[in-house]
């Protein structure tokens, strides 16, 4: 009885000794997390905790991915999370990522966390080739990341030089081109420049807008083999089932979309698809191992439910989603016309101060020179002063001299000269004296007439200093009046009325008159679209023009050359598996056994 008793009490104390939690890291496309998970939790428990903390309702897409034995494999909803074969060691660690893609990105995406997570991975895969694409396309892609991370091109921030540590484009584009770095730089800021005013969700809506069209996007590949024993390739995607050549990822030979496809089930490594017509005999493949059968089907299983989801009217759910978005992007959109209008009137007020404060540097100018001008005058009226008061001195002293001569003259004409001798020297002194006397007036008149014209010039220069005198007290006057204005714009007008109304703005709730300008003006942005889809793709054919006498031929993959033919025959992706499946089902069916 006792040893009963303690065998019970070893197991209870071993049995509370085991752990009832462990650690689960989880990695998103940029950031990581760790949540302390309870053993008895399922699949669902832990997923719903990651899209609670991220914040996340469109998670059908999403699923937590990890790796077994070098094959992809994704955590069922409905299995414990340690029954799966995941490691031992703690963390235990998954990835968030998207499992299913939409058909149009802009149409299904709503959150703006769920298109920020899906530009995360498409742009990963693109940039480690696992979706081709082609080097013109992946310029554009870049210049829209670059606009999603740094907003706004600004030459004075965004100088030569500051995509150098961002990885931008596929290794295989560099490597094909002779091109620097700073000559593919030059090109990603050529288009970057032109995103302007996009916000960071429009430049990654943009990003998969564009991406969503590459061959390769959204597309799992699996190796199968047909009955004859053919190895192919199984395309698994939103649109349907895909038959690839092994050596050509690219373009299908055979397309099933679902809606043609009635049942989808595996026994072992065979693969049996049962068609939607049932008139039409199934068709069968193999694949590689067991644990890639079970992958194809969850892929197959929810990628056909999503498809059939999409041809049916919105749950409630997505409808309140879709109607909070509106009114999330509406909201959005007036604040980014109010901080536009705000900026613009910043700039202009900044102008306004820097037009006032070159204007009063011009004034200030224009007074330094009054007043040099002014000292000017002032310098030659003192000089022109000095000069005619020596002049009239000089004409005075003329005078007296002319004055003493003629006293000189009078004196000898009235002293008798007694012989004809002296008589003669009396008469030529005489004339000597007039001659001198003469030429003494005459030298007197010039002086007195020079001193006459100095006194006008000293006239005129006191008349130039009062003018400049006047010049210079109006422009001091303007320069006083001006000064307060530049004070006032200096500090930037931030508590000007007119941004306090734009500030309250923010706050108003929306009317009807708004929502119908918001409909006008995004009809409008459908008509711009299109035209500047038309514009885009000129630009990129001029890029790929003007990148062409850079390439290295011998470098080009396969790929490269499989796109290259399928641009020059005007195929696409779309329009090849509408080709495809405008065949009948029986008829490709018949292909596939054949091939």
């Amino acid at each position: 009885m006792a040893g009963a008793i303690a065998s019970r009490m070893s197991f209870s104390s071993l049995k509370r000794k085991q752990p009832k939690t462990f650690t689960v890291r989880i990695v998103t496309m940029d950031a990581e997390m760790e949540f302390n998970c309870e053993v008895k939790w399922k699949g669902k428990d832990l997923f719903d905790l990651v899209c609670r903390t991220l914040g996340l309702r469109e998670t059908w897409f999403f699923g937590l991915q990890y790796t077994i034995k070098d094959t992809v494999a994704w955590l069922k909803m409905d299995k414990k999370v340690l029954d799966h074969d995941v490691p031992t060691e703690e963390p235990v660690t998954f990835h968030f990522l998207a499992k299913f893609y939409p058909e149009n990105a802009e149409e299904e995406l709503v959150q703006e966390i769920t298109q920020h997570l899906f530009f995360l991975q498409v742009k990963k895969q693109i940039l480690d080739e696992k979706i081709y694409c082609p080097p013109e396309a992946s310029v554009l892609l870049a210049s829209y990341a670059v606009q999603a991370k740094y907003g706004d091109y600004d030459p004075t921030v965004h100088q030569r030089g500051f995509l150098a540590q961002e990885e931008l484009l596929p290794k295989r584009v560099i490597n094909l081109y002779q091109m620097t770095p700073e000559m593919w730089e030059e090109r990603i800021t050529a288009w970057y420049a032109e995103h302007r005013g996009r916000a960071r969700d429009e430049a990654e809506m943009e990003y998969l807008k564009i991406a969503q069209d590459l061959e390769m996007y959204g597309v799992n590949y699996f190796a199968i083999r047909n009955k004859k024993g053919t190895e192919l390739l199984l395309g698994v995607d939103a649109l349907g089932l895909h038959i690839y050549d092994p050596e050509n990822r690219l373009t299908p030979k055979i397309s099933f979309p679902w809606n043609e496809i009635r049942n989808i089930s595996y026994s072992d490594k065979e693969f049996t698809i049962k068609p939607l017509d049932k008139k039409i005999d199934v068709f069968k493949f193999n694949s590689s191992k067991l644990r890639v059968n079970k992958l194809i089907l969850q892929l197959c299983i929810g990628n056909h439910d999503l498809f059939m989801r999409r041809r049916k009217a919105d749950s409630l759910e997505v409808q309140q989603m879709k109607a909070q978005a509106r009114e999330e992007k509406a909201r959005k959109q007036m604040e980014r016309q109010c901080l536009a209008r705000e900026k613009q009137m910043r700039e202009e007020a900044e102008r306004t101060r820097d037009e006032l404060e070159r204007r009063l540097l011009q004034l200030k100018e224009e007074a330094t020179m009054a007043n040099e001008a002014l000292m000017r005058s002032e310098e030659t009226a003192d000089l022109l002063a000095e000069k005619a008061q020596i002049t009239e001195e000089e004409a005075k002293l003329l005078a007296q001299k002319a004055a003493e001569a003629e006293q000189e003259m009078q004196r000898i004409k009235a002293t008798a000269i007694r012989t004809e001798e002296e008589k003669r020297l009396m008469e030529q002194k005489v004339l000597e004296a007039e001659m001198l006397a003469l030429k003494m007036a005459e030298e007197s008149e010039r002086r007195a007439k020079e001193a006459d014209q100095l006194k006008q010039d000293l006239q005129e220069a006191r008349e130039s200093e009062r003018r400049a005198k006047q010049k210079l007290l109006e422009i001091t006057s303007k320069s006083s009046y001006m000064q307060p204005m530049n004070s006032s714009t200096t500090a930037l007008p931030a508590d000007l009325p007119s941004f306090n109304l734009i500030s309250e703005s923010l706050s108003f709730d929306f009317k009807d008159t708004d929502m119908k300008r918001l409909s006008m003006e995004i009809e409008k942005e459908k008509v711009e679209y299109m035209e500047k889809s038309k514009h885009l793709q000129e630009q990129l054919n001029e890029l790929k023009t003007e990148i062409e006498a850079l390439k290295l031929k011998e470098r080009e993959s396969t790929l490269d050359i499989l796109h290259n033919e399928n641009t020059n025959r005007g195929n696409s992706k779309h329009n090849t598996i509408k080709k495809i499946t405008l065949q009948s089902t029986k008829s490709r069916v018949a292909f596939f056994e054949e091939l």
